[in-house]
């Protein structure tokens, strides 16, 4: 009945699949838990005691595949019609998080479902904080606002479709690198006009990443999305980012911004780092390193 499939890198996902087992156990359905590591060097030997319980299965990539293609390859793997994508750095919000889906499956039919995200109310240490207040104030949309927008707001995680979607619509396999792979692939569910169902019905996202890593992972990013402008895979007006540097090339200020970006980038990821990172100063750091890129 239902396939749940974890990407997984570098983390301990045991406990989540101890939890989704328990709670899938406790419905008495069909199931399979299939846990795929993308060439971690942490956590193998406590990723690998997956195999020891029924149902789950945990595997090795032989080769660093990124997690769109680790997840076309877990969907074509996986044996039943509706695929759960989970994240492994989260957990559910509660004890009735499978049985929620399940339901909606029995009184309807929806080719794609996603549930929310959360994050933890508790407050992480100084070096952490940049990422849970992107997080807190970017992420989490409540349940009325993702219904007014469909398609905005709604990641490739806590996302349960029919296999015949993920195998008619795969994430794309030319992305590399990280970032952009979920607005690819959502774009395509929209362009096909393959609805997406909204429930409420979070995953709590546990990010421990530091804020020096996560502004790396921005960095990787955008970079991303200049090659991928470039090679005419992505519309740069239908990005925020990319559509913000268009408007800034046509009033030719592009260098100025640019100026500023070199300027003041110490001040800058002086504040990332700090107790009180501000959000606005991220999207500047963004738009100055894309700014740099361009040159």
């Amino acid at each position: 009945m239902l396939s749940i499939v974890i990407p997984v890198y570098n983390y301990n996902v045991f406990p989540l699949v101890l939890e989704l087992k328990k709670q899938a156990d406790s419905l008495g359905i069909e199931y399979e838990i299939l846990v795929q590591d993308d060439v971690s060097h942490e956590f193998i030997s406590e990723n690998s005691q997956i195999n020891s319980l029924e149902n789950c299965l945990f595997s090795i990539n032989t080769q660093n595949l990124g997690r769109g293609k680790n997840i076309n390859l877990l969907c074509a793997k996986s044996r039943y019609d509706c695929v759960l994508i989970m994240e492994a750095d989260a957990l559910p919000e509660n004890e009735s998080y499978l049985k929620n889906y399940i339901e909606i499956l029995s009184k309807s039919n929806h080719d794609v479902i996603f549930g929310g995200v959360k994050y933890p109310e508790a407050i992480p240490s100084k070096e952490k904080l940049l990422r849970w207040k992107y997080g807190i104030n970017r992420e989490i949309k409540s349940l009325e606002h993702r219904l007014k927008h469909q398609y905005n707001f709604v990641f490739t995680w806590n996302l349960l479709l029919k296999k015949e979607i993920l195998l008619q619509f795969p994430f794309p396999e030319f992305i590399n690198e990280y970032g952009y792979e979920d607005f690819i692939f959502i774009k395509n569910l929209r362009f096909n006009s393959v609805p997406v169902t909204h429930i409420e019905n979070c995953l709590i996202h546990h990010n421990s990443e530091t804020s020096i890593d996560f502004i790396k992972k921005s960095e990787r990013a955008v970079k991303n999305l200049h090659d991928l402008i470039h090679l005419n895979k992505i519309d740069p007006k239908k990005i925020r980012l990319s559509k913000l540097y268009v408007i800034l090339e046509k009033l030719y200020i592009t260098a100025i911004v640019k100026a500023i970006y070199l300027k003041t980038k110490k001040q800058i990821l002086t504040n990332l780092i700090s107790e009180n990172p501000n959000l606005y100063l991220l999207d500047f750091y963004k738009l100055g390193y894309y700014c740099d890129l361009k040159k």
